[in-house]
């Protein structure tokens, strides 16, 4: 059973930084591709970030690039989000996913397991 779990949500002010964790476990996840999704209240859930977990691969979405950086430690089975300069419109709950294969699919209907999710919110 595939379980994700992330942490390093919080409270930060425009402009500030968080680096977000997301640990899994349950499987070998070398053929997996991990991402962040985000949702705002209202809004749908949409593609932040992903990483091929084999060979690092990295995409992501227009709004964050150059702000936001995802990467991996294969030895914790754990997948980061550095998230640096954030903005008001950042705010969202983020979720960790995990789907096998190609790490090109930026749909979260592509993703088949998922996080529990952590609130990340950035005051003006």
């Amino acid at each position: 059973q595939v379980q994700l779990v992330e942490s390093g949500g919080g409270l930060v002010q425009a402009g500030g930084s968080l680096r977000l964790s997301c640990a899994a476990s349950g499987r070998t996840f070398s053929n997996y591709a991990m991402g962040w999704f985000r949702q705002a209240p209202g809004k749908e859930r949409e593609f932040v970030a992903a990483i091929s977990w084999s060979v690092g691969s990295t995409y992501y979405a227009d709004s964050v690039k150059g702000r936001f950086t995802i990467s991996r430690d294969n030895a914790k089975n754990t997948v980061y989000l550095q998230m640096i300069s954030l903005k008001p419109e950042d705010t969202a709950v983020y979720y960790c996913a995990a789907r096998r294969g190609s790490v090109r699919y930026r749909e979260w209907v592509d993703y088949d397991y998922w996080g529990q999710g952590t609130q990340v919110t950035v005051s003006s």
